[in-house]
């Protein structure tokens, strides 16, 4: 048996990223309807907006599902005792450090995942008692890790750091991609970029439009005195950049930055003036399609990869 779909009770280990803007109740419910595990993203909901889309989601699905956290998140007490009160069975969490609320999850029967960048942080997640870990690349969409480590070299790095079941995101959209992560010693994926893109994703359709015609090279690392995010290279992209190249403080980019850029681009659709996070792998999405779609199609592939490659 596979130990991220008996760890999550899914019949296929794939999981839809908690993206800001784009995932809400339609996006998650149809990915565990779908046999994957779908993620509410808290990260761009205030409480009683997440609250909704808990109960939404459960509406919609009788199957497993779960619920991003950023845990720089500034309301997290009051996040986490929503999770808590509406028994969401399974919490991803990111940007910041395990430690401080994966006991007190662990507590109230809560299964744990959390997302890293490197092997260290890897460790230090199986020290505070996470069930699995999310190895994130350099080439994943929205917020990075400032070590810029790839796919392909983060996750045998972390398996060899930690036994804990792994799951590998960043750079991943084929049944090829997800096939090649399993031979690094991953045993699930946590997709994003493509799943931005689904028909059931909230982002706006013009966001949606955009990604479908970017090329290699389109999307790049930016604010890295900041907090390092892909983005797509758009008018806000390039004063970014402009101001980084002239050694701009981070006082400075906080100006340019403002607030409400990501929802300005991902969820207003403003193509000029938002911040577009997106993946790299965004380049070989060429389609808006519903989930089911999606994952069919990522099963065939992997299966037909896997046979593929056995001869050899």
């Amino acid at each position: 048996m596979n130990r991220i779909c008996e760890l999550f009770s899914i019949r296929y280990p794939i999981i839809q990223g908690g993206m800001v803007w784009c995932s809400g109740w339609r996006l998650a419910s149809a990915v565990s309807e779908a046999g994957g595990l779908g993620l509410l993203g808290a990260g761009s909901m205030h409480p009683e907006t997440l609250r909704d889309h808990i109960h939404k989601t459960r509406l919609a699905t009788i199957k497993p599902f779960g619920v991003n956290v950023p845990l720089l998140y500034p309301e997290m007490d009051t996040i986490m005792q929503i999770i808590a009160d509406e028994k969401v069975p399974i919490v991803f969490t990111s940007a910041g450090s395990p430690a401080k609320w994966t006991g007190w999850m662990k507590e109230r029967g809560i299964i744990v995942a959390h997302v890293v960048s490197g092997s260290h942080f890897a460790v230090k997640c199986e020290q505070a008692g996470v069930d699995a870990i999310v190895a994130e690349g350099f080439e994943a969409g929205g917020h990075n890790g400032r070590d810029e480590t790839t796919t392909m070299a983060l996750i045998p790095a972390v398996r060899k750091a930690t036994s804990l079941p792994l799951i590998a995101a960043g750079g991943i959209a084929s049944g090829r991609s997800i096939a090649a992560a399993m031979a690094l010693g991953a045993e699930g994926v946590q997709i994003g970029s493509l799943f931005a893109v689904s028909e059931e994703s909230s982002a706006h359709p013009g966001f949606k439009q955009l990604i479908t015609s970017l090329k290699e090279g389109d999307t790049k690392l930016a604010l890295k005195k900041l907090a390092p995010v892909r983005l797509i290279k758009n008018k806000f992209f390039e004063k970014i950049d402009e101001a980084e190249q002239s050694g701009a403080s981070k006082e400075e980019l906080s100006l340019i930055l403002g607030k409400g850029r990501a929802r300005k681009g991902i969820f207003e659709g403003d193509l000029d003036e938002g911040e577009l996070e997106i993946g790299q792998v965004s380049a070989m999405i060429d389609k808006i399609e519903p989930v089911s779609t999606i994952i069919d199609r990522l099963v065939t592939e992997y299966n037909e990869t896997i046979g593929k490659l056995s001869p050899l």
